[in-house]
């Protein structure tokens, strides 16, 4: 048999383009979609998880134990917040924001309300240029008795910060006993925020 009728015998030549089975190496296989559907099921739980009603009620190890130690510089030449600062003296919260965060400025209004009613108000300004944080006060308002200016971040790592704003209540005792996360809105001050205080001010007295 000749060369060209031994080609013709073997059928035609696999081009190096096609993978065992026929399948170009470069096509479709149904098993790609796994790690996209896999992405999709963790973006799904995620966003049903900010539709739930506790959305902002996160865990966090610190609930009902000492406030992390940290010492912060005051912001534009204010008081600093050293965890000295939330030791007696009654219930405090401490609101961590930034001036490049939306909701900060959405939830401020709150803020002030709360200061207005006489609970002291902290503020760790969260990894903000410190112009920008007093440009923010200067517009809106300083509703903050002390600032701590937290421009690394690091001290909002020791605290658990998912990301601003976050709002802890801190009884007497320097204990975080209440955590919020998020923005406050409409009904957390009177549903959440006034309760834990009461609670923890309930506690301090027995």
């Amino acid at each position: 048999m000749s060369e060209t009728e031994t080609t013709r015998a073997a059928g035609p030549a696999t081009t190096g383009s096609e993978a065992p089975g026929g399948a170009a190496k470069g096509g479709f296989r149904p098993w790609m979609l796994v790690p996209l559907l896999g992405a999709f099921a963790v973006l799904s739980t995620f966003l049903l998880g900010l539709g739930r009603e506790d959305a902002d009620v996160l865990p966090s190890a610190l609930i009902d134990k000492p406030a992390p130690e940290f010492d912060l510089p005051g912001l534009d030449g204010g008081p600093g917040l050293a965890r000295a600062d939330l030791v007696g003296g009654g219930v405090k919260l401490v609101n961590i924001w930034a001036s490049w965060c939306v909701p900060c400025r959405a939830e401020h209004p709150w803020i002030e309300a709360l200061a207005a009613e006489g609970h002291t108000v902290h503020g760790i300004n969260y990894k903000d240029q410190p112009e920008n944080a007093a440009g923010f006060l200067a517009e809106l308002g300083n509703p903050y008795t002390r600032i701590g200016v937290d421009e690394s971040g690091r001290v909002g790592i020791d605290w658990g910060v998912y990301g601003v704003p976050e709002t802890y209540v801190v009884d007497a005792g320097g204990n975080i006993v209440y955590r919020h996360v998020g923005p406050i809105q409409a009904g957390d001050v009177s549903k959440r925020i006034l309760p834990a205080i009461e609670a923890a001010a309930a506690a301090g007295a027995d």
